[in-house]
């Protein structure tokens, strides 16, 4: 590292930092050792507070929101470690419904930094790795009393999987991240019971049966408990565009699949001992959120398969007598044929942008699935051109990466540092 590198003295110095280590999947040696010996260093702050580690393909996000929300509202201190950010990486480390200021979070980089630099590492650690640490740090400086934790990817090898957790849940798998995880959902889902520890009650929300037969195996070779989502009944369902409410339950969460994620939630409260009624307070941005009417804008971070077969079953429910404009941009790694195939059939008008992100597609490239799309080389100007030809009763949809989406939500709603 450089002299003028050794001094972090600013938050955009720290995010510029951070930017610059990667993830170093490819060179950084998989493993925990990394993360340990860097927590250790700090005192091991993850041991300081009740954690519940959250897995899954689909609707971890969403769920851990929804734990989060309840413990909140029955008087917990929480924390909420999420990934990925939408506009500012300050958002994936909150403490009761608030991200950490940037100063907060300059402090903590600057800690996590100074420990990794004096142990003897193979590596430094990773954007992923140092940003969890740096949580698991600002939780216990903060004084938190339980943290919600979403596992970044996969589980086993994720540096998350460091937490003693008083619950792991783990929400539907389903194709993703193939190239780290697996091409088969039961190599998926291996790596997914990862977190599953001894002595751990383990939350499982409803799997395709080759996942299932996974969990479960690995829950009773290590003598755990299990619980399911199914055992929270859903009772006098009611679904509008905005939410659901069901066994007396409100979810604030749009979409038919946030009904499974609040059954999961329900239950993971119920055996933390905390009333599930407080799932009322979710928010959770850019996952079918409404940020505009007339015309109505909704943002999805749709990124794999799952993900936009739910985004289209909401459309079809609540939208299909309206025109549809979809604003699509997505990462080179991701399943983009087969998202297209489910999603572009649905829109009358197509628009391709990218994410101001390395791995982005090339708006051009989508312009070989539907030759219906145009290209527009920034999503403002993709807005722009929607909403300069939109009638007021059309729906602009924005979807494909949850970075095009932070995009969006900065430009639509703002800077979003205050809670959600």
């Amino acid at each position: 590292m450089r002299d003028d590198e050794s001094n972090v003295a600013s938050y955009p110095d720290s995010v510029r930092f951070l930017y610059a280590l990667g993830n170093e999947i490819k060179t950084a040696k998989l493993g925990l050792d990394r993360i340990r010996k860097v927590l250790h260093g700090l005192g091991d702050p993850q041991r300081a507070y009740r954690v519940v580690h959250v897995a899954g393909t689909n609707g971890k996000g969403s769920t851990c929101a929804m734990i989060e929300a309840a413990l909140r509202a029955a008087g917990v201190r929480t924390g909420l470690f999420t990934s990925p950010h939408l506009v500012e990486p300050t958002e994936r480390i909150q403490v009761d419904g608030f991200p950490v200021t940037p100063e907060q979070f300059q402090r903590a980089f600057t800690v996590v930094h100074e420990t990794a630099e004096a142990l003897d590492l193979d590596c430094h650690p990773t954007y992923f790795e140092t940003v969890t640490a740096m949580g698991f740090w600002l939780f216990r400086e903060l004084h938190v009393e339980t943290a919600v934790v979403e596992v970044g990817l996969g589980g086993r090898l994720d540096a998350t999987n460091v937490v003693e957790p008083a619950l792991t849940v783990i929400t539907p798998i389903d194709f993703d991240h193939e190239i780290y995880l697996g091409h088969t959902l039961e190599a998926i889902a291996g790596e997914k019971a990862g977190i599953l520890k001894a002595g751990v009650p383990a939350l499982f929300a409803r799997q395709r049966p080759e996942a299932a037969a996974v969990l479960d195996r690995r829950a009773a070779k290590l003598g755990i408990a299990i619980h399911r989502a199914e055992d929270f009944p859903v009772r006098d369902l009611e679904i509008d565009a905005r939410g659901s409410r069901f066994s007396e339950l409100c979810c604030p969460l749009a979409g038919e699949h946030q009904v499974e994620n609040a059954q999961t939630a329900a239950v993971a409260l119920q055996v933390l001992g905390v009333d599930p009624r407080g799932i009322a307070e979710t928010r959770w941005p850019g996952r079918l959120e409404h940020v505009s009417p007339n015309p109505d804008i909704i943002l999805d971070g749709a990124h794999n398969p799952a993900g936009a077969r739910a985004l289209a079953e909401y459309l079809k429910r609540f939208y299909s007598d309206r025109k549809l404009w979809l604003i699509y941009g997505a990462m080179r790694d991701k399943s983009v044929e087969e998202i297209a195939g489910i999603l572009f059939p649905l829109a009358q008008e197509l628009i391709f942008t990218a994410p101001k992100f390395s791995r982005a597609l090339r708006p051009e490239a989508l312009e070989e699935l539907d030759e219906r799309g145009r290209t527009a080389p920034s999503i403002r100007e993709a807005l722009d051109l929607a909403r300069n030809h939109a009638s007021a009763d059309d729906v602009i949809v924005i979807s494909g990466s949850l970075f095009l989406v932070g995009e969006a939500r900065a430009l639509l709603c703002g800077d979003r540092r205050q809670p959600y």
